[in-house]
């Protein structure tokens, strides 16, 4: 049987964000996929390797998204622009709310801690580039020298997956946007 792998990824990212990683079953994937259980199998290997796939289609192109944070005006910018995105994100119209890497992953067996890692993996990622932003911004003089770069990037995270689960819960995407910003009145000030 032949079918647009493309679409098809599409649909089982949209059913790993709605379900999770654990619960969702080949059954779920191969309907919403609208594929037969040999042709997932044939095209993206195991369900493991199809969520991880998955996570990468959601998560773009994670260089792109470290020259964004390495080219923002200020490190409050880049703060601001993930945030910001991150509210856009977990409020689509056609997209489950709140976010794949945090929903998707949320509980899990030690099975599938390999899966938890590589999701973790894609936060450490942003988190180390706007770490890295932050700490342009002390060495310039914008941010107090006494600034911990890496809590405060650690705060921009820990605020981007509150949204998330805020979003789950059903709260207004206007709402979200009035806590980024009360959020990002916690940043130095020189």
């Amino acid at each position: 049987m032949s079918f647009d792998r493309d679409t098809a990824l599409e649909r089982a990212m949209l059913t790993f964000w709605r379900h999770g990683y654990e619960t969702t079953s080949i059954t779920d994937l191969t309907a919403a996929m609208g594929i037969t259980t040999p042709s997932l199998y044939g095209a993206f290997g195991d369900k493991k390797r199809l969520f991880l796939e998955s996570v990468a289609l959601y998560a773009g192109d994670l260089e792109a998204t470290a020259q964004a944070i390495a080219a923002a005006p200020s490190a409050l910018d880049a703060a601001r622009t993930l945030l910001m995105g991150a509210v856009i994100t977990y409020t689509g119209e056609a997209t489950p709310p709140g976010c794949l890497l945090a929903s998707a992953t949320a509980s899990g067996s030690p099975a599938s801690s390999d899966v938890r890692q590589s999701v973790a993996g894609i936060r450490s990622f942003v988190a180390s580039h706007l770490e890295q932003r932050i700490a342009r911004d002390i060495a310039s003089g914008v941010l107090p020298p006494h600034t911990d770069a890496s809590a405060l990037a650690g705060l921009v995270m820990t605020v981007m997956q509150g949204l998330s689960v805020m979003a789950r819960d059903g709260m207004a995407r206007a709402s979200l946007q009035a806590i980024v910003a009360t959020a990002l009145q916690a940043w130095p000030r020189r």
